[in-house]
């Protein structure tokens, strides 16, 4: 690992660490908009892997995009949801399993336009990549 990858993963952790003591009243936004935690299995380790990611809510469901702040290359943490089918979120202090589905075609659209209206600066990250920043939408499951 890199030092560069021991470092972000070690902000990671002190961020995850201080979202959960706080219920999310610390580390719970970035540029205003709101934080969750997911954990999703690694797609070839199969351990859970906590990431702190930027949603939003439509209709009952949580919706992320991975932006990578528009690298080239898509997040490991949304490489991992689409091998899996199901996660857990932590919302404040609420957690939840949640199924995964990857948003695509119109819906994938309205979702995005949704997006950029409420964050803006997802536009901007997309005009720094070639590829086509993903949606995934997580809907609780009983």
């Amino acid at each position: 690992m890199s030092v560069k990858d021991t470092m972000l993963r070690t902000v990671s952790n002190v961020n995850i660490s201080l979202y959960r003591r706080s219920k999310g009243a610390r580390m719970g936004t970035i540029k205003k908009m709101p934080i969750l935690l997911l954990t999703a299995p690694g797609r070839t380790s199969g351990k859970p892997i906590t990431t702190p990611v930027v949603y939003f809510e439509q209709d009952g469901n949580y919706v992320v995009c991975g932006s990578a702040g528009g690298q080239e290359a898509e997040p490991q943490w949304f490489r991992n949801l689409r091998a899996t089918t199901t996660a857990t979120i932590e919302v404040k202090a609420a957690k939840h399993d949640v199924a995964v589905r990857i948003a695509e075609g119109s819906e994938r659209g309205e979702l995005w336009t949704k997006l950029t209206g409420l964050a803006p600066f997802f536009a901007g990250y997309q005009k720094k990549t070639s590829r086509v920043l993903p949606i995934a939408v997580l809907t609780p499951t009983p």
